[in-house]
């Protein structure tokens, strides 16, 4: 965890339609920003496990944000992996500019930032991780439960 909370970067990222976004546009929810891509084999081993995340926490306000770096030529690739991972949906950061934005910036890939209701980074894991496991569900309880 940051010893100061860090705000969210203001970096566009797009949907699979190309509309923009922000992390901004997911205020007041507890957001688990993920940066993946499909040729990334560990990404695509947790990708299970947060689309477990994401199920686990469907009413409340949490979203779990998968962001893809892959090019344009591999879209195909991304759209053939998220309906095994229902009920995530994919976003789309192919000019790496989220990963850069970070501070530090991305190490690599899988890399997973955490913000919380107020869009605070709050904890990063750079790496695969388990995030079905009680560690990560805990993580979460802790930040819906602050104001």
């Amino acid at each position: 965890m940051p010893a100061q909370p860090r705000a969210a970067p203001a970096t566009v990222f797009t949907d699979m339609a190309g509309k923009p976004h922000t992390l901004a546009d997911f205020k007041g929810q507890v957001v688990v920003m993920n940066l993946w891509a499909t040729w990334c084999a560990p990404c695509k081993k947790e990708m299970p496990t947060l689309a477990k995340l994401a199920g686990a926490y469907a009413a409340q306000p949490v979203k779990v944000l998968p962001i893809s770096v892959d090019r344009d030529s591999d879209v195909n690739l991304i759209q053939a992996e998220m309906p095994a991972n229902r009920p995530l949906v994919s976003f789309r950061d192919k000019t790496y500019k989220m990963s850069f934005a970070l501070e530090p910036r991305a190490a690599g890939y899988p890399t997973t930032v955490i913000y919380d209701k107020q869009g605070r980074e709050r904890a990063r894991i750079s790496g695969e991780a388990d995030w079905a496991s009680p560690e990560a569900r805990g993580l979460i309880e802790a930040l819906l439960a602050e104001k």
